[in-house]
């Protein structure tokens, strides 16, 4: 069983940065993919990003590709996202997602432990 919290949304500038978090509890998070998903209202949700268990092996879409960057320190049990270049269209509630067993994927039905999200709004 894992439990996820993720922390660090807020309001920011078109343009701007905000890293998000996502602590872990739980044994043997590092066993665990991680992935990060957002939804606005009125819309599917979308996937962001996704990590594998070392870190050495990250995906993207289009979409955020070179302004995201997803991490992870496992000896925190945490994973990061950072949010470079934001943009009004990236405003969402963001959620990470854990899955064991499976290699990096960007199907949310693929994720079995989920955190609460945190609200990301960009003004422009």
């Amino acid at each position: 069983q894992v439990q996820l919290i993720e922390s660090g949304g807020g309001l920011v500038q078109a343009g701007g940065s905000l890293r998000l978090s996502c602590a872990a509890s739980g044994r043997a998070f590092s066993n665990y993919i991680v992935g990060w998903f957002r939804q606005a209202p009125g819309k599917e949700r979308e996937f962001v990003a996704t990590i594998n268990w070392s870190g050495g092996s990250t995906y993207y879409p289009d979409s955020v590709k070179g302004r995201f960057t997803i991490s992870r320190d496992n000896a925190k049990n945490t994973v990061y996202l950072q949010m470079n270049s934001l943009k009004p269209e990236d405003t969402a509630v963001y959620y990470c997602a854990a899955a064991r067993g499976i290699g990096l994927s960007r199907t949310a039905l693929d994720y079995d432990y989920w955190g609460q999200g945190t609200q990301v709004t960009v003004s422009s």
